[in-house]
Formats: C-alpha cells, sequence, structure tokens
C-alpha cells in the first residue's frame, strides 16, 4: 500500500500535524481502495484521529487581568480636639436650705414652690405657745430683780449717809454693798433671760434674708420639726450656674477654668458662655462623677431654674489622623484601610485604631503614619496583592 508521506508538524495553513495526517489518509483511501479487513483498521485509525481534532485547535492566549480603578487620598498627622457634650441643669449661684433654729409643731407655710419672696418676708410659723410662756416667765423674773434692786439701792444710800456720821459700822455698810451688787447682777441675768425668750419666740417664724425664688419644699403644715430641718430652698437672685456630673479622666484633661458653651436642650439656639469656677472635692459615690458648677456670662431670661442644658467644650488636643469613613473595611473582626504603594501599584490590608468617629470622617489613632496613601473607594472589592489604578489622589 502506498500513501502520501507526512511530515510532524504544523502546516503552513495553521492546522496541526495531526490534522494534516488525517487529512493525508482519506486522499490515499481515495486513490487506493483497501480490502475488507484493511478497510477496518483503516477505518479505526480515521476515528481516533477525528476524536483529536478538536484538541489540536491552536490554542488562544488568555487575556491580562484587569487593573481596578480606585480613588485614594494621602493623609497628614495633625492635632485634634476632643469634644466634650454634658447634660446638666441651671441653678442659683448662689443657693442655700432655711431652716427653724428650733424644734415644734409647723402650723403654716406660706410659700410655695416657684413662688418669689422678699427680705424678711415670713416664710413658715412654728407653733409659738411655749416660747411665748417662757418670755412671760422671763419678763416677770425681770421685774422681780429690778424691785430687789431698787431695795437694794435704797439701803446702800442709807447706810453710805448714817455711816458719814458714824452711826453705821463699816461691816454693815459692806454688806448693804454686796446686796446692791447682787441685786444688779439678778437684774442683768433677767433681762439676758428676757432676750433669750424674745430671740426664741421670733425664731418661731421662719423669714427669707434675701430676695430670691423657692426652688424646693422640705416640710408641710401640720409637721413637727426638728431644729435644722429644710423647711424650703432659696435660690437668692443674682448670677446662675449650670450644673454637670463630669466624669474624672475629662476633669484632669481639662484647665479648672475652662470655658463651656451652654444651651437649652429644648431650644439650642439660646446660649450662654461660661467658666467652670467651682469642682467638687470628692466623687459622687453612685455615679463616680464629679459636680462641676459653670457660672454663666449674661445667660438669657428662658434659662430658669432647673432648665435642662447642654454644655459643650473641648480637651487637650492631641496628634491624630482624619480619613473618610468609606476607607474603612474590616479584617479578622478588626477595623482596617487599603494601603496603596505607589512602587508597585498594588494594594495591602493594614489595621488601624480608631479614636472617634464623627458624621463623614474617622479620626484614626494608631495605625497610619503621614505619607500613607489610603484607598477611599472601591475599598469592598480588593484584595491584597492586587494591581489598582489611581483615579484621583489628594493630601
Amino acid at each position: 500500500m502506498q500513501y502520501q508521506s507526512l511530515e510532524h508538524g504544523t502546516a503552513r495553513n495553521g492546522t496541526s500535524s495531526t490534522g494534516t495526517f488525517t487529512l493525508g489518509l482519506l486522499r490515499n483511501l481515495r486513490t487506493h481502495p483497501l480490502g475488507d479487513g484493511t478497510r477496518y483498521q483503516w477505518r479505526t485509525i480515521l476515528l481516533f484521529s477525528a476524536a483529536l481534532l478538536p484538541a489540536c485547535r491552536a490554542k488562544v492566549e488568555a487575556p491580562a487581568p484587569e487593573i481596578r480603578p480606585v480613588r485614594a487620598i494621602t493623609i497628614e498627622q495633625r492635632d485634634f480636639s476632643v469634644p466634650v457634650v454634658l447634660t446638666g441643669s441651671i441653678r442659683a449661684q448662689d443657693e442655700a436650705p432655711l431652716a427653724f433654729r428650733i424644734g415644734g409643731r409647723m402650723i403654716e407655710r406660706r410659700v410655695n414652690l416657684g413662688d418669689s419672696v422678699r427680705p424678711g418676708q415670713v416664710v413658715a410659723r412654728l407653733e409659738p405657745q411655749n416660747e411665748q410662756n417662757s418670755l412671760r416667765s422671763a419678763l416677770a423674773s425681770l421685774a422681780a430683780a429690778r424691785g430687789q434692786l431698787t431695795n437694794a439701792t435704797t439701803g446702800l444710800r442709807r447706810r453710805e449717809s448714817l455711816a458719814g456720821h458714824g452711826a453705821v459700822s463699816l461691816g454693815e455698810l459692806d454688806q448693804a454693798r454686796e446686796t446692791f451688787q447682787t441685786a444688779q447682777s439678778q437684774v442683768e441675768a433677767a433681762q439676758a433671760q428676757v432676750k433669750f425668750a424674745e430671740d426664741q419666740l421670733e425664731f418661731t417664724e421662719l423669714t427669707a434674708d434675701a430676695p430670691g425664688v423657692i426652688t424646693a419644699i422640705g416640710a408641710e403644715s401640720g409637721e413637727v420639726v426638728a431644729a435644722g430641718r429644710m423647711i424650703v430652698t432659696l435660690a437668692r437672685q443674682g448670677g446662675r450656674d449650670a450644673v454637670f456630673d463630669v466624669p474624672g479622666k475629662v476633669i484632669r484633661s481639662v484647665p479648672s477654668d475652662a470655658e463651656m458653651v451652654v444651651s437649652l436642650k429644648d431650644e439650642p439656639k439660646l446660649t450662654a458662655v461660661g467658666r467652670m469656677r467651682e469642682i467638687a472635692p470628692q466623687a459622687d459615690p453612685v455615679t463616680r462623677t464629679f459636680q462641676v458648677k459653670v457660672g454663666l456670662t449674661d445667660p438669657p431670661p428662658a434659662m430658669r431654674f432647673g432648665a435642662t442644658v447642654v454644655g459643650q467644650m473641648t480637651v487637650d488636643s492631641s496628634s491624630a489622623i482624619e480619613i473618610p469613613a468609606t476607607a474603612l473595611t474590616s479584617s479578622n473582626r478588626q477595623t482596617a484601610v487599603w494601603i496603596f504603594d505607589p512602587k508597585t501599584s498594588t494594594v495591602t490590608l493594614r489595621p488601624i485604631d480608631v479614636m472617634r468617629y464623627e458624621a463623614d470622617a474617622v479620626i484614626v489613632s494608631k495605625g497610619l503614619v503621614a505619607g500613607d496613601v489610603v484607598v477611599t473607594a472601591g475599598v469592598q472589592a480588593l484584595h491584597p496583592g492586587q494591581q489598582v489604578r489611581l483615579l484621583s489622589s489628594s493630601s
């Protein structure tokens, strides 16, 4: 059997050597017929060659990987002031509880919460019968002492006159003088007792010592109150304070006379400026915060006693980095950002520590340095080592 000799390799038209060999077999079979047995063997060879034809097609090169475009910024490190927002209330700078100096049954309270009072105005009264009786007794004792003093004065003068004529001995004269001095001392003691009784009777009336407003009530009519128990609290007219409960960490980071902007909680446009004027020396045993009083300068009339206010101030600045919130991603449950390497045009994932979150930015305290290029857009479709192309960058 003769057939066309074929060379292995690729034909000129791009067909592989196996394809050329198969085509050559077909041409030889048409020109040189075979017997039945030989034809069966060649049929098998042809079928096997036909199965190899798809694998012999020219291979197409794979497309180059797409370089993803991203946006990034070059960050800078600068000082940031940490804002502090506190909630408190308006109180008088001079506020004091009013109480009776003596105990007894309170028969009348003439003021209520929020009432304005003037100096000397009676706020409450105790039942005065006992004190009135004590005053009457003191007055009677004073009258008796004065009578004895009158007799002692008359007797002393008579004996002094007789002693000048030698009719009275010196011993009798000395005794008359002693009786006079005793009577005089008894009068003075009786006068003091009367004064004490008058004061006790006066103490049955509780009066305001300055103009102001009643801000608290401590007892009702008919109660038996002890001396010193708060009956009402008087906020004296004058300056007003904004009082806040401040954590110890904030106290340590601000100066003792720090300035604060205070506004009404329900009307933020009404503001006043004040300075810290008093810090409690001891923390509250429950909240572990310190009470701070901020003296307000020319507060608006709407800042009445008891009104809820919001105070804003800044603590000492600290060095940090600000990045857009869109740059954040996560890695192993930790906040991270993508860093662009200008030399290789690739990105790497770097964990960071966030100081605080703002409306559209994040303040980073650790993990970044000045000059880092942080990806801000397209962060969710990146993987470590991926090549990217910057659309824009800013510093």
